[in-house]
């Protein structure tokens, strides 16, 4: 069996570091696998695995209009209706949410019936809340019921995915993330930079924060909540990850007098070996899809509190077994939290062994029983 695998590029985010694991775990299958790609640059360009093909689709000569990711994915749909047409994959699989569109649009021109399974690792509801996603709401509403099928990520996403595009019905399966793998046990060990050694030198408590540095992690609650923890506690806040946010994020901490006890490290290439020295690991995030970090986190044995946000902590954390949960933009509670886990908290032996039950064969096991309705 052939598949090929859909997204725009090698960026530093959870979604790219699940699919690379995913296309890794294809081929020991023994299936050939091919890596579509709408932009070959990126921080885990370095990061694909030997026995796969990256394919990077040409987009049309006027760059100056294609210069934003949307209008780059929707550039590739003629490079990537030359590739269904010549190659003829067995299946189509969108990785993320950003490329279903221009997957979908390419596989109907095509024109050669490639059947096309959607990876669903974002909840709808929650990132479509402005006025003009609304408007992208109703194209997916329309479009996303041409897949063939599509894989949530997190049980929450597939409920929110049967909601919004009743067509697709039992079309609709949900499949965890392969989030553990035995490098990040590996990877854990590594010290940290040793520019950044001092961090955790300082005898204080270390709190970290890890994503993009965009309003969906809403990282200003994070902020806030630190500062109030900072009140009862000596320690630092640690957030590692790149964005728009950046600035904005650094001037808050300022206000609020706790700017030498906020760290801004970037983004890191093995976030691991933080978890693993970290004291506690915090997702304050307004919504997700399956949040891997929490999972990453627990498998390097550090305690965590986390939003409860749709969806996906819910459902790693065990409605608050191996970690707190609190209301979203709830800086009170989540200062609360912090505290308590901080004082008291949960055996990493316990987090750990919650982590190997989001293991690579299971992912694999779980695409491979939907692809196989398309073998041919």
């Amino acid at each position: 069996m052939r598949i090929a695998i859909y997204l725009y590029g090698l960026t530093g985010g959870g979604a790219t570091r699940r699919t690379l694991a995913l296309a890794a775990g294809f081929a020991e299958q023994g299936l050939e696998v091919d890596l579509l790609l709408v932009a070959a640059e990126g921080p885990l360009a370095n990061s694909c695995p030997e026995d796969i093909r990256p394919r990077v689709l040409e987009l049309p000569r006027a760059k100056f209009f294609f210069r934003t990711r949307r209008r780059q994915l929707m550039g590739a749909v003629p490079g990537l209706i030359r590739y269904l047409q010549s190659e003829r994959p067995d299946v189509l699989l969108s990785a993320a949410n950003h490329a279903h569109l221009s997957a979908l649009w390419a596989a109907k021109l095509a024109k050669g019936k490639v059947p096309v399974v959607l990876r669903v690792s974002n909840h709808l509801t929650e990132s479509h809340r402005r006025s003009q996603e609304n408007i992208r709401l109703r194209i997916a509403r329309w479009c996303y019921g041409w897949a063939d099928a599509a894989i949530g990520v997190s049980e929450g996403i597939s409920q929110d995915l049967r909601r919004h595009i009743k067509s697709l019905g039992d079309r609709v399966v949900t499949v965890n993330n392969p989030t553990f793998t035995p490098e990040i046990e590996t990877l854990a060990n590594i010290p940290v930079p040793e520019d950044c050694a001092w961090i955790f030198d300082q005898g204080r408590p270390v709190v970290l924060g890890a994503g993009r540095l965009t309003p969906q992690k809403d990282f200003p609650t994070l902020i806030k909540a630190f500062a109030r923890l900072r009140q009862q506690l000596p320690a630092l806040l640690v957030i590692l990850g790149e964005g728009k946010q950046r600035r904005s994020l650094v001037q808050l901490s300022k206000q609020l007098g706790i700017a030498e006890d906020v760290v801004f490290p970037g983004f890191m290439h093995n976030p691991y070996a933080w978890m693993a020295s970290a004291d506690l690991f915090v997702l304050s995030s307004a919504w997700e899809g399956s949040p891997g970090v929490l999972i990453e986190a627990m498998a390097c044995g550090c305690p965590i509190v986390s939003t409860r946000c749709p969806s996906g902590p819910e459902e790693i954390l065990a409605n608050g077994r191996y970690g707190a949960l609190v209301p979203v933009g709830d800086e009170e509670a989540l200062a609360e939290a912090m505290l308590s886990t901080l004082t008291s908290p949960p055996q990493a032996d316990l987090l750990k062994q919650r982590a190997r039950e989001y293991s690579l064969p299971a992912a694999v096991a779980g695409y491979l029983k939907v692809f196989s309705q398309f073998a041919k």
